[in-house]
């Protein structure tokens, strides 16, 4: 009777550890067929170092779209090992994986473009910058002042710097806040939050917009 008892347990303890692996299977072959289906949707032509766009879902976005007249409230810059990601800033400065970056998008939408004449700027000692430049960034707190120096960031101000610093070009036209549309009810209030009545006008600030529209740049992709 013992025997049979134990024999028993041990077949339901079995079938319990079969069902578990089969489920644990199942799972990561689904996770796998994601993965693959997310992939085929995202081209694999892109470079280090070109400079992605698109509409965050953030809540500032709104105010930075219509401050800026832009379709564009964030961008990043893609780097490619082991997998395709983007160098942003957010809260903190970090690498994002692409699909992960472009699924928290509006609509997954996003817009790709390049420095002209890349390969005459991408050199081994101006790569070596940009490394340099990344590490000194990453972990780095989002900058909700929007303040120009490098003790906190935000995402167009590290794009641009990195461009001049590495490449010593100028991806779009530096501005004061003062140069923006500011009489939107939503700016006011956006402005109001972060500053109060100190309203620093005279900041220089860099916005996603003046980057996309930047000569020195040519597109690359667009979904």
């Amino acid at each position: 009777m013992r025997k049979v008892t134990l024999l028993v347990i041990f077949l339901i303890l079995s079938a319990g550890a079969g069902l578990i692996y089969c489920k644990k299977f199942y799972n990561r072959r689904h996770e796998r067929e994601i993965a693959n289906e997310e992939g085929k949707a995202i081209p694999n032509q892109y470079k280090n170092g070109d400079i992605i766009f698109q509409t965050s879902t953030s809540s500032q976005s709104r105010a930075i779209q219509l401050a800026t007249h832009s379709k564009y409230s964030h961008c990043g810059i893609i780097y490619n090992e082991n997998g395709t990601y983007v160098f942003e800033a957010v809260q903190p400065v970090k690498m994002t994986p692409l699909s992960e970056w472009i699924a928290r998008g509006k609509n997954g939408k996003y817009v790709v473009k390049r420095l002209k004449d890349r390969d005459r700027y991408f050199t081994r000692e101006n790569i070596s910058k940009v490394a340099s430049f990344g590490k000194a960034m990453v972990g780095k707190s989002y900058d909700l002042g929007f303040s120009w120096s490098d003790e906190k960031i935000y995402c167009s101000e590290l794009v641009w710097k990195m461009y001049k610093r590495a490449f010593g070009v100028k991806v779009g036209k530096l501005e004061k806040l003062k140069d923006f549309d500011l009489s939107q009810p939503a700016v006011k209030a956006k402005l109001t939050e972060r500053y109060g009545k100190n309203i620093p006008l005279d900041e220089i600030v860099i916005s996603p917009q003046s980057i996309f529209e930047s000569e020195l740049l040519e597109d690359v992709m667009a979904n």
